[in-house]
């Protein structure tokens, strides 16, 4: 099969990849798919309706066990990781291969609770809107009925498969990241059921994102009767701020954004106090290092001031490794055959593939649906890209070793 050539590629042999597509067996799973529209659609909506932001616990775990009847409905083992700080996250197997994918996504969205009414679900045009269907509840759906393809064709072989829904990525996935990492050190390969890039392209990379709080200390003193008795706090987080320049490097991947600035008490009061949170996204761990090691070696320049950081990289990167490269090639292959050009490109947001990529894990990112509006109102699926994706997803599955 020729292949045309990628911009990311870096050279390696398809031959390999390319020998292991078996056309008959995957235009079998690709009509099983096709054949599942009216399920694929129930269950996208039917996730969608019930609303499950972060925050709320009740509408999380409400979305959840719905979600577990389902995957129980398709012959899973589902257990719930019951959690005090979040919504309790999903376990499901389906299979018992020596070998190990894990499909990795959330049910958790950014959306309050009676969002649905601002953005009713509705299907138009070709695209099924609605709040939380493109991140990422349309991703769990082609999941699950990539695997149910590979059951109900026998194509599932020597795989197990462990499909692990968090209620907390939105927010950091504080509670659930030691159970995402541990997951991903037992399994061969990670697939991430994020939305696509634009155009549906995989996401062969993604920034890592940090948060850091500056604090700046001055010391308070009459703006008027005594100014030179006063270190100003404000203008030292001005002076810092302005420094973060020689940080930025936009060719390289590396951003930082002030976001947030507090400081002072009154006008005629030299200031005591000043705050800024930054923002920062970097493209590849050693500069993670760096650019963390030039944020905490700041020096304060307006005497008297002292400066205090905190925060660090909650995401490390997830770098765009031959392993990365194989699974992506291997994909766009898996697309040429069920007649679809596949790109590749880098996410500046981070997802839980950061977490088990950076442990060493081949892990290919948005595999999930294609459309736009992620975090947006007009949040919206391709409801024609839908079933191709899953048969693609369990061509994955089932020749990611091959």
């Amino acid at each position: 099969m020729n292949v045309p050539h990628s911009p990311y590629y870096g050279g390696l042999s398809l031959t390999r990849q390319a020998a292991t597509v078996d056309e008959p067996i995957l235009v079998d799973v690709a009509k099983f798919c096709e054949g599942q529209r009216t399920w694929l659609l129930d269950t996208i909506t039917a996730l969608v309706r019930l609303e499950s932001p972060t925050l709320d616990k009740e509408a999380v775990d409400r979305c959840g066990r719905a979600l577990g009847q389902r995957l129980e409905a398709i012959g899973a083992a589902v257990s719930a990781i019951t959690c005090k700080g979040s919504g309790d996250h999903l376990r499901a197997t389906i299979g018992s291969g020596s070998s190990r994918v894990l499909l990795l996504g959330h049910f958790d969205t950014v959306w309050p609770t009676g969002q649905i009414e601002r953005m009713p679900i509705r299907e138009e045009g070709g695209r099924l809107h609605g709040p939380g269907v493109l991140d990422m509840k349309a991703g769990i759906a082609i999941a699950m009925l990539a695997t149910r393809a590979l059951v109900s064709t026998g194509q599932l072989g020597n795989r197990r498969i462990v499909m692990l829904w968090t209620a907390d990525e939105e927010v950091g996935s504080g509670s659930s990241r030691e159970l995402v990492e541990n997951e991903a050190r037992q399994s061969d390969v990670v697939f991430v059921l994020e939305p696509s890039l634009p155009g549906g392209a995989l996401k062969t990379a993604r920034k890592g994102c940090g948060e850091f709080e500056l604090r700046v200390h001055g010391v308070p003193a009459h703006a008027g009767l005594d100014p030179t008795k006063g270190a100003s706090a404000i203008h030292e987080l001005a002076t810092q701020i302005t420094a973060f320049e020689a940080i930025r490097d936009l060719d390289r991947g590396i951003s930082l954004n002030v976001g947030v600035i507090e400081g002072g008490a009154r006008p005629n009061v030299v200031a005591e106090h000043a705050r800024a949170v930054i923002d920062v996204r970097v493209a590849t761990a050693d500069d993670a290092h760096r650019v963390e090691k030039a944020i905490r070696s700041l020096e304060p320049s307006v005497s008297g001031t002292a400066l205090e950081v905190s925060g660090g990289f909650s995401r490390p990167p997830l770098e765009r490794t031959e392993a990365v490269a194989r699974l992506y090639e291997l994909a766009r292959v898996l697309a040429r055959a069920l007649g679809h050009d596949l790109g590749e490109g880098t996410a500046g947001g981070g997802s839980d593939g950061n977490l088990t990529a950076a442990l060493g894990v081949p892990t290919l990112d948005g595999l999930g649906a294609l459309g736009e509006g992620v975090h947006a109102l007009h949040e919206y699926v391709e409801v024609d890209q839908l079933a191709w994706r899953a048969a693609m997803l369990a061509g994955l599955i089932q020749r990611f070793d091959n």
